[in-house]
């Protein structure tokens, strides 16, 4: 079993070296910096089912790490959620398949109500309509998921995540986010004490 453990660390390991690295980071990190820090907009982030929850954790680690973002889920946007989306904002999708239904009617939604509305896309099909319509395409590499069945979302997950750390990490340093900003977010726990300690505060 150990050694069936070991193999599974090293696919995700894997496909985490594997994934491409490319000039359209720094084009993503630009528009973030552009949109949401000079413009003062909103990342706003979307993706389905599993997709989503890596969205909505990428949201939640750019805004406590000083840029404003926030998830919408893309089929309470068809009833009304759209509504949260403004001029300058900006839109993270992601979905590894590149045609998840929702994903890819909420950036034509979208554009019909912000014509110029410009979206960073996560997925695995850099082929994909949705990889097309975007205005920076960032590929995970597609890897086989580690799941025996080759189905649930297990590999791609994990990249989506290094993804979004790649983004945020990037972003903090674009902006010189310091402990003292991280202190100012993070007022309980024990973050909280680290980041004030680090600014030297108490």
């Amino acid at each position: 079993m150990i050694t069936n453990l070991t193999e599974i660390i090293e696919k995700e390991a894997k496909a985490i070296l594997n994934i491409p690295v490319t000039d359209a980071y720094d084009k993503a990190i630009e528009l973030i910096v552009k949109q949401v820090h000079a413009k003062r907009g909103t990342l706003v982030c979307s993706g389905m089912g599993k997709a989503g929850q890596i969205a909505s954790n990428i949201a939640t680690t750019f805004s406590s790490t000083g840029t404003p973002a926030c998830f919408l889920h893309p089929s309470e946007a068809q009833h009304g959620d759209l509504g949260i989306l403004r001029e300058n904002d900006l839109m993270l999708l992601i979905s590894n398949s590149g045609k998840t239904r929702e994903i890819v009617e909420l950036i034509t939604l979208a554009r019909n109500l912000i014509s110029d509305i410009q979206c960073i896309v996560i997925t695995g099909n850099a082929e994909s309509e949705l990889a097309r319509s975007a205005t920076v395409c960032l590929p995970t590499g597609n890897p086989p998921e580690v799941c025996p069945l080759g189905l649930t979302p297990t590999t791609s997950t994990t990249v989506m995540t290094v993804m979004g750390d790649l983004l945020v990490v990037e972003t903090m340093k674009r902006i010189h986010f310091s402990a003292s900003d991280y202190a100012k977010r993070h007022h309980g726990g024990y973050l909280g004490a680290v980041s004030r300690k680090q600014a030297g505060g108490s």
